[in-house]
C-alpha cells in the first residue's frame, strides 16, 4: 500500500482511469518527449555524481556483466518459448521487447529505493544502457535467418513459415549505428559522463535541476504513460490468452534469473533490486521503433500491447516493491 500511495503512482493510476473513461485528457507530445530526456538526463547525472564518489568497484564490474549476461539470456529464453505460441518473427519481436529495457519503470525503481533507504550504485544508469541494444541485435539476425530459411524452402515445402518475396535482411550494422547513436540513450551515457566529470561540485550545482524537481516530472511523465496504456487494453482481447499470460508471467522469470546470476555474483541487495527491475521490464518506445524497421511484418499490435497494457503497469504497481522485498530477503 504504502507504493501505490506514492504520488508518482498515483498520477499513473489516475492516467489508466482516465484513459479507460475515454477522457480527451492527454499530454502533447512534445511535452512527453521532453519529460522522457529529462528524466534520461536527471538520472545521468545522479548516476555520474554517485559514480563519481564510489569509483570503479568490483561490484561495479560485477553488476555490469550480470546486466549484459541478461541482456543476451532473457530475449534468447522469449524467442524459444515464444514460437511455440505465435509465429516466429512475432515471437522474434517480442522477444526483442522483453529482452531490451523500459527507462521509465527503471526511473521509478530507483524512487522507489530512495524512499525505502536502500542505497544502490549509480552505475546501474550505465547497465541499463547496456541492456538495451543486444535484444535488437538478436531479434534481427533472428529475423533475418528466419526469411533465409524460408526463401531457400520451396513454395509447396511444409515446413515454410514465409512466403517468398518476404522482405529483404535488414542490415545488422546499420541497426546497430542507429542503436548505439539513438538520441536518449547518448543522452543518458552524456549526463552520466558530465556527473562523473564534475563529481559532488556539479552535484550541488545541478541539484534545483536532476534533484528537486526530479519527482514532479516523474509524475507528469507516469501520467502519460497511463493513458497510453489504457489506449493499448483494448487491442489485447484480440491475442492468444497464452501471450497475455507470458506478459504477465516472463517478468516474474527474468527477475528471477536476476536473482540467481546476483546470489552467484554477490551482488548488493539494492543492485540485485534494480536487475530484478531491469530484466522483469520490456521496452516499449526504443525497441518497437526498431522492430518497425527491423520486422516489418510482426504486428506492433501485439508487442507494443503486451510491454505497454499488461507488463509496464505490473511492474509499476506490484512488480517493483515485489522484487525489492525480495533482493532484500536474499541478500541479507
Amino acid at each position: 500500500m504504502q507504493s501505490l500511495l506514492d504520488p508518482a503512482i498515483l498520477f499513473f493510476v489516475f492516467g489508466v482511469a482516465a484513459g479507460l473513461l475515454k477522457s480527451n485528457l492527454e499530454i502533447p507530445p512534445a511535452i512527453s518527449r521532453f519529460l522522457s530526456l529529462y528524466l534520461l538526463m536527471a538520472l545521468g547525472l545522479k548516476g555520474g555524481f554517485a559514480l563519481a564518489h564510489s569509483g570503479l568497484t568490483g561490484e561495479v564490474l560485477r553488476s555490469l556483466l550480470v546486466a549484459i549476461s541478461l541482456a543476451v539470456l532473457v530475449p534468447l529464453l522469449g524467442y524459444s518459448l515464444l514460437k511455440r505460441l505465435t509465429s516466429p518473427l512475432d515471437a522474434a519481436a517480442i522477444a526483442a521487447t522483453y529482452g531490451s529495457v523500459s527507462a521509465v519503470t527503471f526511473i521509478t525503481a530507483t524512487q522507489f529505493l530512495d524512499r525505502s533507504g536502500l542505497e544502490y550504485g549509480g552505475h546501474m544508469a550505465a547497465a541499463m544502457a547496456l541492456m538495451e541494444s543486444p535484444a535488437i541485435m538478436l531479434a534481427v539476425l533472428l529475423a533475418n535467418q528466419l526469411r533465409t530459411s524460408a526463401q531457400l524452402a520451396t513454395s509447396g515445402a511444409h515446413g515454410a513459415t514465409l512466403q517468398l518475396g518476404a522482405p529483404s535482411s535488414t542490415p545488422v550494422g546499420k541497426l546497430l549505428h542507429e542503436s548505439l547513436t539513438d538520441g536518449a540513450q547518448l543522452l543518458l551515457l552524456g549526463a552520466m559522463l558530465v556527473g562523473l566529470l564534475t563529481g559532488e561540485a556539479g552535484k550541488a550545482a545541478m541539484q534545483p535541476f536532476s534533484g528537486d524537481l526530479f519527482k514532479g516530472m516523474l509524475a507528469f511523465f507516469l501520467l502519460d504513460m497511463g493513458l497510453l496504456a489504457a489506449r493499448q487494453l483494448p487491442q489485447l482481447r484480440q491475442n492468444s490468452p497464452w501471450l497475455l499470460a507470458y506478459a504477465l508471467l516472463a517478468p516474474l522469470l527474468h527477475a528471477g534469473c536476476a536473482l540467481l546470476l546476483c546470489l552467484v555474483m554477490q551482488i548488493s541487495a539494492g543492485n540485485t533490486a534494480l536487475l530484478m527491475v531491469l530484466a522483469a521490464s520490456a521496452s516499449y518506445i526504443a525497441v518497437p521503433a526498431a522492430m518497425r524497421l527491423a520486422i516489418p511484418e510482426a504486428k506492433p499490435s501485439l508487442y507494443v500491447g503486451m510491454s505497454l497494457g499488461i507488463t509496464f503497469p505490473f511492474n509499476i504497481l506490484l512488480g517493483i516493491p515485489l522484487y525489492t522485498s525480495i533482493a532484500r530477503w536474499a541478500m541479507a
